[in-house]
This record gives structure tokens, C-alpha cells and sequence, in this order.
């Protein structure tokens, strides 16, 4: 017998979100100590800039300096009006945050309609299934057992779609709000010292990352709650309903990482080409008419973003599990405390990453540069090995000893230590990756050290180690799928590779936390060339940001794998639901399946790149034409048109986004509809390998060209200084490869993960309507 019961399953999961939310609330409340003039008061300071007022800010600045004993030892600070800095400062996070805000206002409104218009073919399709009838029908699972009407699993389905993506963008916004607060507050804190400056980006990440994670976690609670009250013991329905909720966190994922990443992108290749490589000007200097375009584009695509699709991995790993379980024993016999394992599997994730947190911001202190990376690598490890313990104390205290799964047919004998064991490969899975990508993206390692040699010799030959290092960096991460998913599908078949999943994305706070951490950093380097701070203080935030860029391909790596295995999960569901009886390669149906979904990937990435090709060259021709036209921007003596910039950008985005999307969206329901559920099985398993390895491949090499720029502009060895300094030829090679790079790891290779779950989720909720009356070709011919 289980220890946890019923009541204590429902206790603990929404107290557990709670108090995520209320740890995420103090984290923001321990940020806004860190003081920003107010915008207007900025403003008036910078214009007026009377004698009195500058006075009383040198004098406000000896006080600081008294206080913080490495700011008076910098004779680089000597002269520094901090005045002016921290009233530029708050000049530049508004300019950010009102482009950030407008961009995603924008792009939510063209998302309504989409979401509106979707949300009525969920309806329509799945309510055509039985003709719309109001009559109960036999469970899928068990004709013997009666279920709720197809009308109603339709209407709730839709109502699930709604939630989902209201939640996922939400997250989204809530997220570049926290990112938008931070930036100009670590720029500030940077003059007093790296780990000061670390604790605000850390401490801001872990504001959005627990936010995100508690709240998802909990508005699914109360969804299955609500939803429950009229679907009774009709568990199946229920459930199945309930996976409305990651089809509508997917769909707005994939909108967000393809409009968000082709703004950044746009803005970034344009800065860097015309700035960097033609005009031999720093990174994020105020005279380049891009950078505002540039900075905000980090919000909105590396935070927003990426905030809607890990909360679309959450929710679909969960929403998977769930429905898997509903038609094993758990569901039969009604074992809500069991049924509730997923849920409790997540609770204990928020407790365990914030026991986590606390070690870097109050255990071990950064100190130094070289403290930064490792802090943040020690956060990936330590919640894991928390998250062990973890998962035992849920498995053992709420599962009972045995239970029996429904196995496509037949009936499995499980035990609860197995459960343990399937959550924790893909805790362990995600671990190996993210080690696995530190290793092929940190220039603390060869590859990208090597990568930056090559720069020697020209940008092609950065280019082709950079492609060499990204196809490396699969092999491990692919083997270590493999085995979660081998082990976990021989233990407990569809259900094991879910729990796997949600394994690898119990920690997810964490790793919300450390990958937010990186654009707040990036943001916050730019505020302080901008905002005429000194050369230390630039390179402070320049090694948090070369630690975040590591960590954001960890991000990326984690998000990749989960979706791998939520994708499998999912597929086993659709198959089941659809009465696929077997997926047989060399049936013809499934192998053309196969091809084109294998294509797919590839399709998508070449509209992406496009995209961002296409506004980058009206970038840089604006960048140019800006430069030539505008008397003594070079010299800093004009104020560039930031403005252009922005409106190309964020034109470029709402535009290039709708066909990826589309592509997505609309590839699951031709192929279901025209060609019938095996030549859509072939379809989602074609894109489910070849998306991953693509993905995996593409933010690798874009995140070892990206930090082998930065090694060479830090110089931090010998090996580094002979290859700079920046503006040598061998920093312009990378630099182009950087802007190679952007795009596989910020646009294309984020949103291929989105991609393969996405149409896993959206071909198990249109299931029914493709078994009913799906094959329109293929039954004809």
C-alpha cells in the first residue's frame, strides 16, 4: 500500500506551486533592492546634467566607492560620472523594455487570431468524429466501459487548447518582464564586482524560472480538478481532453521561438556584420543604429521563447503521462494518488531546485571570473543528485508495490522501483547531455578552442570546424536518449518513456533559472558599453555572458532531449488512440511516412535560415545606409535612427513566422486526413529522428562559434592574445561565423525541438477524427 494518500497527493501538489511562486516573488523582491532612476527622472538627469545634480552624484559615488574597495582600486574608474551612467542606464533598460513589450503585444494579437481560428478546427474536427453526438460512447480502450460524448470531449479539448495557450504565453511575457527589470540592475551591481553582478542575473533567472514551473504545475492541477467535476469516473476522457493543454503550450512555443528568434537574429547578424567587421566598432556600441534592435531581441527571443517552450515540454510530458496512465490500473480502479505521480514528480522538482538555489546565491560565493561557470555547472549536478532522492521518496511513499499497464494489447506487471528507475534515466539522460554540451560549446574546452584557432587562416575554415564540432556533439546525447528510452520502454512500456521525460524536466526551475541567467547577462554588457561604463565593468559582464551562452546551449540541449522523448511518448499514445496495430517500416504507407517526415526538419530549417537571411540584408543595408548619411555618427557626434532598426526587425518576424508555423501546424492534419493514421505514424517517427540530431547539431556549432569570438576578444591566454586583438583578422573570422552561427542556434535548431512535439501532441488530440474518417487518398488507392 502506497504511504501518500488521496488527500495528501492534494495538499501537496498546489502547496508545493505555492510555494514556488511565493520563492519567485522573493527573488524578484531581493533584485529591486539593486536601485534604477526612475525613466522620466533618467531622462531630465541626461539632459539637464546641472552642476548640482552631478555633485551630488560623484558624491553618492565616493560613498559607493568607500564601501566596495575594488572600485577605488581601478584607476580605470578614475573620472567615471556615475551620475550619468545610472541615468543612461535606466534610459536604455526602458528603450529596451518598451520594444520588448510592443513587440510581444504585436505578435499576441496575430497569435489570438490563430489561436482562435485553431481552437474551432479542434472543435469541429474532433466533434465530426461521431457527428457531434450527445449520446455516451465505448471507451476507446475498453468498448465494455462507457465513456463521456464526443461533443463534450470536443468542447473540453478546445477549453484545454485555450488554457494551454494562454498559460504559454503568459510565461512568455512574464518572462522578458523579469529579463527587461534585471538587465540595467546587473550592469550596475557589475562596478562593485562579478559576483555581485552574478547573483542579480542568477537571482532574476530564478524568478522566472520558478514563476514558469509553479505555475504551469499548477494551473494543470486545477485544470484536471475543474475538468474532473463533470467527466466523474470517466477518467479516459478526462485525460485525454486534458492533452488539449500542450497542443495549445506548443502552438504558441513554436510562434514564439520562430517570430522571437528571427527578430534577435535579424538585429544581431545585422550589428555584427556593419559594426564589428566593416566599421572596427566594440560590441553593442551606441553608435550602431542596430543595437537597441539587438538587445531587445534577446527578450523577446531567448526569453520569451524560450520561456513557451520549456513550459510546452512541461506541460506535454505531463499531459502525456497522464493519459497513458488513465488507461492502466491507476485509472481503472481510480488511484488518484497514483494517478497524481506525474504531478507529484514535478512538486518535488520545484522543492529540490529550490534547496539548489540556494547554493549559488548563499553557499558558495563567486568570487572571481573564473567562479562564474562553474557555479552555474554545479547547479545542473547538484539538483540532479537531489532529484534522485526525490524520485525515490515519491515512487516509494505514493505508488503502490504493483500495478499493470495496458501494453498496446497486452497487460505489464509493474513495480513502483521500476517507475524510479524510468525517471531517473531521464534525469541522468539530461544531465549527460548538458556535460555533453558545456564540453562542445565552453572555450574552456578543445572544440571550441580549436574552433577559434582556425579563425587563423580565414572564416572558412572556422566554418567547417564549427559544422564538424556541432555533428560531433550528437553522438553521446543521441546514445544517451537511446538508453533512457530503451530502458524505460522495457520497464514500463509508453508510460516509462513519459515518467522519462518528465524525469529529464523535473528540474526544470533550474534550468529555467540558468538559461534566463544568460540573456540578463548579455542585456546587461550591452547597457554598460552603451551607457559609457568602463572597460572593467564591460569585462565583467562579458565573462557572465560567456558563461550564459554555455549555458543557454544547455538549455537548448535539455529542451531537445525532452522533446525527443515527450515525442515518443506522445506517439505511443496517438498509435494507441488511433488503433494502429503496428507501425511496420516496410509497409508502404508508413515508409513514405518516414521520408517525408525526415524532410520535414530540414523544410523548416530552410524557412527559418531564409528569414533571417532576408531581414538581416535589409539590416545591414540600413545599418550602412545610416552610417553614410548621418553626419558624425561615427565619430559619436549623432544619435543613429535605433527606430528603423527595431521596426525591421520586428516586420521581418511577424512576417517570416507564419509560413514555419504553418508548415507545422498544418503537416499532422493533411497527412492524418489525406493519407490515414499509419502514413502519420511514419510521419511523426521520419520527424522525430531526423529533427533531433538536426537540432542538436544546429545550437551546437552556433554556440562553439559564438563562444570562440569570445575567446578571442577575452584574451584570457596566450593561445587567445595571439589570435586578437578584437578587430584582427582573425577576430572578423569569427565574428562571421558567429553570424552563421546565430540562426542554427536561436532560431532554427530551438524551434525544431518545438517541431516534433508539436505534431506528436496535435496528432494524439485529432486522433479520433483520423481513425474515423482519415485516409481520404490512401483508401482509395
Amino acid at each position: 500500500m502506497a504511504v501518500v494518500g488521496v488527500v495528501g497527493a492534494e495538499v501537496l501538489i498546489p502547496l508545493a506551486a505555492l510555494i514556488g511562486i511565493a520563492f519567485a516573488v522573493f527573488q524578484w523582491f531581493v533584485v529591486s533592492r539593486v536601485k534604477v532612476p526612475a525613466a522620466a527622472a533618467a531622462a531630465s538627469a541626461v539632459a539637464a546634467a546641472a552642476a548640482a545634480e552631478e555633485d551630488a552624484a560623484k558624491a553618492r559615488l565616493r560613498t559607493a566607492e568607500s564601501e566596495v574597495a575594488e572600485v577605488v582600486e581601478d584607476s580605470e574608474e578614475a573620472g567615471v560620472d556615475y551620475g550619468r551612467v545610472e541615468a543612461k542606464c535606466a534610459q536604455i533598460q526602458d528603450a529596451i523594455s518598451i520594444g520588448a513589450t510592443s513587440f510581444l503585444l504585436t505578435e499576441y494579437r496575430y497569435l489570438a487570431v490563430f489561436t482562435a481560428a485553431f481552437a474551432a478546427v479542434i472543435f469541429v474536427f474532433l466533434g465530426s468524429a461521431a457527428k457531434f453526438s450527445t449520446q455516451p460512447s465505448p471507451c476507446p480502450s475498453d468498448p465494455s466501459r462507457t465513456c463521456k460524448p464526443t461533443l463534450a470531449n470536443a468542447g473540453f479539448s478546445t477549453l484545454a487548447f485555450l488554457l494551454g495557450a494562454l498559460t504559454s504565453v503568459m510565461s512568455g511575457y512574464v518572462g522578458m518582464r523579469v529579463a527587461t527589470y534585471a538587465n540595467a540592475r546587473t550592469a550596475l551591481e557589475a562596478r562593485r564586482g562579478v559576483g555581485l553582478a552574478f547573483v542579480v542575473a542568477f537571482r532574476s533567472g530564478a524568478a522566472m524560472g520558478f514563476m514558469l514551473a509553479s505555475s504551469a504545475l499548477l494551473v494543470l492541477y486545477i485544470a484536471v480538478n475543474l475538468f474532473g467535476v463533470y467527466y466523474g469516473d470517466d477518467w479516459e476522457g478526462l485525460y485525454e481532453a486534458i492533452t488539449g493543454y500542450g497542443l495549445g503550450g506548443s502552438s504558441m512555443a513554436l510562434f514564439g521561438r520562430v517570430g522571437g528568434g528571427i527578430y534577435t537574429k535579424a538585429a544581431d547578424v545585422g550589428a555584427d556584420l556593419v559594426g564589428k567587421v566593416e566599421r572596427n566598432i566594440p560590441e553593442d556600441d551606441p553608435r550602431n543604429p542596430a543595437v537597441i534592435a539587438d538587445n531587445v531581441g534577446d527578450n523577446v527571443g531567448d526569453i520569451a521563447g524560450m520561456g513557451s517552450d520549456l513550459f510546452g515540454s512541461y506541460a506535454e510530458s505531463s499531459c502525456a503521462a497522464l493519459f497513458v496512465a488513465s488507461i492502466s490500473s491507476f485509472g481503472v480502479e481510480h488511484n488518484m494518488a497514483a494517478m497524481m505521480y506525474p504531478l507529484l514528480i514535478s512538486a518535488m522538482g520545484i522543492v529540490v531546485c529550490m534547496v539548489t538555489t540556494f547554493v549559488a546565491t548563499d553557499f558558495v560565493e563567486v568570487k572571481e571570473v573564473r567562479d562564474v561557470g562553474p557555479a552555474l555547472k554545479r547547479q545542473i549536478l547538484v539538483s540532479t543528485v537531489l532529484m534522485t532522492a526525490g524520485i525515490a521518496a515519491v515512487s516509494f511513499l505514493v505508488l503502490p508495490h504493483r500495478f499493470t499497464l495496458f501494453d498496446f494489447g497486452r497487460v505489464k506487471v509493474v513495480r513502483n522501483w521500476e517507475l524510479f528507475i524510468c525517471v531517473s534515466a531521464g534525469l541522468w539522460a539530461g544531465l549527460i547531455i548538458g556535460y555533453v554540451t558545456e564540453y562542445f560549446t565552453s572555450n574552456a574546452y578543445r572544440p571550441v578552442q580549436s574552433v577559434a584557432n582556425s579563425c587563423r587562416t580565414g572564416a572558412a575554415t572556422n566554418v567547417i570546424f564549427g559544422l564538424a564540432v556541432g555533428y560531433k556533439s550528437v553522438i553521446i546525447p543521441i546514445f544517451a536518449i537511446a538508453s533512457a528510452i530503451y530502458a524505460s520502454f522495457r520497464l514500463a512500456s509508453s508510460y516509462g518513456i513519459a515518467l522519462s521525460a518528465l524525469g529529464m524536466l523535473s528540474t526544470i526551475a533550474t534550468g529555467l533559472t540558468i538559461d534566463a541567467y544568460g540573456p540578463i547577462s548579455d542585456n546587461a554588457g550591452g547597457i554598460a558599453e552603451m551607457s559609457g561604463m568602463p572597460p572593467n565593468v564591460r569585462e565583467r559582464t562579458d565573462a557572465l555572458d560567456a558563461a550564459g551562452n554555455t549555458t543557454a546551449a544547455i538549455g537548448k540541449g535539455f529542451a531537445i532531449g525532452s522533446a525527443a522523448l515527450v515525442s515518443l511518448a506522445l506517439f505511443g499514445a496517438y498509435v494507441s488512440r488511433a488503433g494502429v496495430r503496428a507501425v511496420d517500416a516496410l509497409s508502404p504507407k508508413v515508409y513514405v511516412g518516414l521520408l517525408v517526415g525526415a524532410m520535414l526538419p530540414y523544410w523548416f530549417s530552410a524557412m527559418t535560415m531564409r528569414s533571417v537571411g532576408s531581414a538581416a540584408l535589409k539590416m545591414v543595408e540600413e545599418v550602412r545606409r545610416q552610417f553614410e548619411v548621418i553626419p558624425g555618427l561615427m565619430e559619436g557626434n549623432a544619435v543613429p535612427d535605433y527606430a528603423t532598426c527595431v521596426k525591421i526587425s520586428t516586420d521581418a518576424s511577424l512576417r517570416e513566422m507564419v509560413a514555419p508555423g504553418a508548415l507545422v501546424v498544418l503537416s499532422p492534419l493533411v497527412a492524418g486526413t489525406l493519407f490515414g493514421t499509419e502514413a502519420l505514424a511514419g510521419l511523426l517517427a521520419g520527424a522525430l529522428v531526423s529533427g533531433v540530431q538536426v537540432a542538436i547539431s544546429a545550437s551546437n556549432s552556433g554556440g562553439a562559434w559564438d563562444n570562440a569570438k569570445k575567446y578571442i576578444e577575452a584574451g584570457a591566454s596566450e593561445k587567445a592574445r595571439a589570435l586578437g586583438p578584437k578587430g584582427s583578422d582573425a577576430h572578423k573570422a569569427a565574428v562571421i561565423g558567429d553570424t552563421i552561427g546565430d540562426p542554427l542556434k536561436d532560431t532554427s535548431g530551438p524551434s525544431l525541438n518545438i517541431l516534433i512535439k508539436l505534431m506528436a501532441v496535435e496528432a494524439l488530440v485529432f486522433a479520433p477524427f483520423f481513425a474515423a474518417h482519415g485516409g481520404v487518398v490512401f483508401n482509395h488507392l
